[in-house]
């Protein structure tokens, strides 16, 4: 066997149809329970355990005990990451689940991948940002400028404080499978989708990853980040 990371292991892990879906459901950021994971999944309560003991020793899965309760999360950002570019490969491979509903069109105008805003608008605000010279685009790599220092300042953000506080990436590309462009991630995307909220913007819909915006609140997001 070759040195080096054992991607099959992690392939094998997210290759089962109930664990993809598990994972899936946890993409919002939010911790559930065991059993609202198996019903995401459609098994057992026996098969989810099994299931996520995997995960959870995988290193995909962490877990927290309050009570008699277990909560699974995931284990990072980068897990989200990497299962919104899966998605985008599937859909580019033509391997797309047949049976749509309403929440569609919903999901792929915004959505919250993990902690920060996916999908058509999460697009549309890292092109606005880039084209208005407030973030630097070299590839894959994102950097915010000087001018993009004072705007996010303007806009309720101390970027200094994200950079010192935060282990993560002030700024990251994470390919968006709707859209299979890139939306914005690391702390800066995470921040900027909490400003979002707390300006009323926008909500995130019960036990769903939609990202629900206003008339208004869509209006002002259009004039700050999409022009």
């Amino acid at each position: 066997m070759k040195a080096g990371p054992d991607i099959a292991l992690i392939a094998s892990l997210l290759g089962d149809p109930a664990r993809a879906n598990m994972l899936t459901a946890l993409m919002g950021g939010q911790a559930l329970t065991a059993g609202e994971l198996a019903a995401q999944a459609g098994v057992t309560a026996q098969t989810a355990s099994t299931h996520l003991a995997k995960l959870e020793a995988g290193g995909l899965l962490t877990v927290r005990r309050q009570g008699r309760h277990r909560y699974f999360a995931l284990s990072g950002s980068d897990v989200a990451q990497v299962l919104e570019g899966l998605m985008g490969l599937a859909i580019r491979a033509g391997h797309q689940r047949t049976r749509t509903g309403p929440k569609e069109p919903a999901l792929r105008q915004a959505r919250v991948c993990y902690d920060h805003l996916a999908g058509d608008l999460g697009v549309a605000m890292l092109d606005g940002l880039v084209r208005r010279g407030l973030i630097a685009e070299q590839g894959e790599n994102l950097s915010l400028t000087p001018a993009g220092q004072d705007f996010t300042m303007e806009f309720g953000i101390d970027p200094g404080i994200l950079a010192t506080s935060s282990r993560r990436p002030l700024c990251k590309s994470c390919l968006d499978w709707s859209a299979r462009r890139s939306h914005l991630a690391g702390a800066l995307g995470a921040a900027l989708l909490d400003r979002i909220y707390a300006l009323g913007w926008a909500r995130r819909l019960p036990d769903s990853r939609i990202v629900s915006f206003s008339p208004g609140g869509l209006k002002h997001f259009q004039r700050v980040f999409a022009t």
